[in-house]
């Protein structure tokens, strides 16, 4: 569908992406895999930006609220210049699907080992590997599919302060689980966490070959393809 038939549909030059996020090995990902001129920032470079509670039961639905939320709060706090660009709002959620688990840990996963115990909040990668591992403990390697899957929302506020409508762009990273962790080089599940076609983990593979492969990096290109196609 061509710009001219679409509402939210606009010309830009992308300068200023805010990433709702204070994770600096996701920061490094975004940044690696989108480049170009744009400037990045991040919470860190705000005063006080809004906590959002991810309640949603999907990624697309974390994702979004985050956006949004924080989206509304530049608006009011941090508007674009009149004439200026469109100052865009990017938000993320992703984690783990396990088939053997019926997708869990899912919207779960950086909180998984607080599920079997009095624990609120997220828990540490050693506890969240260890729990997976103990569910997995009598499965085979022929069921133990899984896939880190991501979804991307970017929101845009243009010089009147409008929020426009999210887009979304997914991501999906097949692979299975491993017996034990392997590997230093990754965070979350990643020592587990082993690609179709491999066979180190995402932690022994190292962050090159993993921006090609992961999840998150999935829905980067996407994104950077609608980017360039914006421009045009």
């Amino acid at each position: 569908m061509g710009c001219a038939q679409t509402p939210d549909c606009y010309r830009f030059r992308v300068t200023t992406i805010v990433i709702a996020t204070r994770n600096a090995h996701k920061v490094d990902e975004i940044r690696a895999i989108l480049g170009g001129a744009s400037q990045f920032l991040t919470l860190n470079d705000f005063p006080d930006p809004p906590k959002v509670v991810e309640d949603a039961g999907t990624f697309a639905g974390n994702a979004t609220k985050k956006a949004v939320e924080l989206a509304r709060w530049l608006a009011v706090t941090s508007p674009p210049p009149r004439q200026a660009s469109p100052l865009f709002v990017l938000a993320d959620d992703s984690g783990l699907e396990v088939d053997a688990l019926d997708g869990a840990p899912g919207v779960h996963s950086a909180r998984f080992a607080a599920l079997d115990s009095a624990k609120s909040g997220n828990t540490s990668d050693a506890d969240n590997n260890t729990r997976l591992l103990r569910l997995l403990e009598d499965v085979p390697l022929e069921k133990r599919r899984a896939r880190f899957h991501c979804v991307i929302a970017l929101v845009a506020i243009d010089s009147q302060s409008v929020i426009r409508n999210p887009q979304l762009f997914d991501g999906a990273c097949e692979g299975r689980i491993g017996f034990a962790p392997r590997g230093k080089n990754g965070f979350g599940y990643d020592p587990l966490f082993v690609p179709v076609g491999f066979e180190q983990s995402f932690a022994e593979l190292g962050e090159d070959v993993k921006n090609q492969l992961s999840h998150r990096a999935k829905a980067l290109e996407k994104l950077k393809a609608f980017f360039t196609m914006k421009a045009m």
